[in-house]
């Protein structure tokens, strides 16, 4: 059975908010990508590598935060839209208290010394997080000449000319779609 079409395992909305919340908690500061691939595709086993990936680009290329549209995406895949505002839910609530406090406390304590080496390693953490996940993913996606060359074309152009995302798209979009379009079978 492909991964697309694979059974949708049963998950409770409380089991969705828990989740994403967990991801939410557990990626404070930063990796929060990483953590998603981590919970959902290792852990829970709710989506398989490779779809995961197609919603994080989705997520990505759409409008908004990456991870409320993911949250979306999971929670409406598992659960419709009951499931989509759980897993938002779950991402924002608790994490939007604990920004508010230490909102507060930064700009009542933000000269002392140690709170600085504290945000500066957060940020080292987060910065391994992120690059650990793009190794992991990729190993799957660059598999093949093209592929790679799609992804540096992509990295050329938006990482480092800073040409613009939606230009980044419209111009790599076509051709990843022209050679990922699925070829007609030989007889």
């Amino acid at each position: 059975m492909s991964e697309a079409v694979a059974e949708t395992p049963s998950i409770s909305l409380l089991d969705l908010a828990f989740t994403f919340n967990h991801i939410a908690l557990a990626s404070f500061g930063g990796g929060l990508s990483a953590w998603s691939r981590e919970v959902l595709v290792v852990e829970k086993k709710w989506m398989g590598e490779e779809e995961f990936l197609s919603a994080v680009t989705m997520c990505r290329i759409l409008p908004g935060a990456n991870q409320v549209n993911l949250a979306v995406f999971v929670g409406t895949k598992m659960r419709g839209i009951p499931g989509a505002i759980s897993a938002i839910i779950g991402l924002t609530t608790i994490p939007v208290v604990l920004i508010l406090i230490l909102g507060y406390a930064y700009f009542k304590f933000h000269e002392v010394p140690a709170l600085q080496g504290v945000l500066r390693g957060a940020t080292a953490a987060a910065v391994a997080l992120t690059l650990s996940m793009a190794v992991k993913t990729g190993k799957k996606c660059l598999g093949s000449v093209v592929a790679v060359a799609l992804f540096l074309g992509a990295f050329l152009l938006n990482g480092l000319i800073r040409f613009p995302l939606l230009g980044t798209v419209a111009l790599i979009g076509p051709l990843a779609l022209l050679w990922a379009w699925p070829k007609p079978a030989k007889k």
